[in-house]
């Protein structure tokens, strides 16, 4: 059994800055990859930035250079420090792990969703 628990998220007016963590427990053996999605109403689900195992990071082309996305191995913990927030930021934003829970068997799990409101 794998556990993600988010912290963080709430409102914010244009302009700020908000900053989520995402901590994993349970059967983990390695971890792949640590990310961040979100899904505003009526939109689909999609990737905001995502953290390999080597440190190397993605994001979305709309929120380059605003989002920055970090992890603690030792914690297994990813964090994502949201500045310059804007209203189409808006959304319920889940953690995503990507991991090996023995030798040969990965698998995806998801945070339990957190909201995240831009709005003055």
């Amino acid at each position: 059994q794998v556990q993600l628990v988010e912290s963080g998220g709430g409102l914010v007016q244009p302009g700020g800055s908000l900053s989520l963590s995402c901590a994993a427990s349970g059967s983990l053996f390695r971890i792949i990859a640590m990310g961040w999605y979100r899904q505003a109403p009526g939109k689909q689900r999609e990737s905001v930035a995502s953290i390999n195992s080597g440190g190397g990071t993605n994001y979305a082309d709309s929120v380059k250079g605003r989002f920055t996305i970090s992890r603690d191995n030792a914690k297994n913990t990813v964090y994502l420090q949201m500045n310059s927030l804007k209203p189409e930021d808006t959304a319920v934003y889940y953690c995503n792990i990507r991991a090996y829970t023995d030798y040969t068997t990965w698998d995806d799990y998801w945070g339990q969703g957190t909201q995240v409101t831009v709005s003055s």
